[in-house]
């Protein structure tokens, strides 16, 4: 997603990463009890992952996270008015960058005063999934995490 963020950045569109908790909490990176706490794990998140975005830290209970839909890596994007135009229960680049074209263009339309009215869509996005990249994140975060998330999900 940074390497999205530096790209859309010359056109105007910013981006940030909200943290929010730890959504497998483990030995290394336990359930958040502090504020303190959160902060450091936010840094962590940032030095394990290389991440460049401006990191937002959400209230220790997670109010911002609750307000937004308490999923677990969800995107928003919007638009200059602060009206949310994409949603999206999981974080995709491709499904992001694909959202960001078509607004960019948007924009372009209303340059050149074509007349645009708003409608509603939902479609079913794909996204790849990496089971050794996941599991490698768990167990960063302990061998509780890893243990917990094989008793819950096989």
């Amino acid at each position: 997603m940074d390497a999205l963020a530096e790209k859309v950045a010359e056109q105007g569109v910013g981006s940030i990463f909200l943290y929010t908790h730890e959504a497998h909490p483990g030995e290394h990176y336990p359930h958040l009890t502090s504020m303190e706490q959160k902060f450091w794990h936010a840094a962590a998140l940032r030095e394990v992952y290389g991440l460049q975005r401006p990191i937002l830290v959400d209230a220790l209970d997670g109010a911002c996270h609750r307000a937004y839909g308490s999923m677990p890596n969800m995107t928003w994007i919007f638009n200059r008015s602060g009206i949310p135009v994409y949603r999206s229960d999981w974080t995709d680049m491709h499904s992001v960058a694909n959202a960001i074209d078509y607004f960019l263009d948007v924009a372009q339309r209303r340059r050149e005063r074509e007349r645009l009215a708003p409608f509603r869509v939902e479609r079913l996005d794909y996204r790849s999934q990496d089971r050794d990249a996941f599991y490698a994140g768990l167990e960063r975060n302990g061998p509780r995490a890893v243990r917990e998330f094989r008793e819950a999900f096989g």
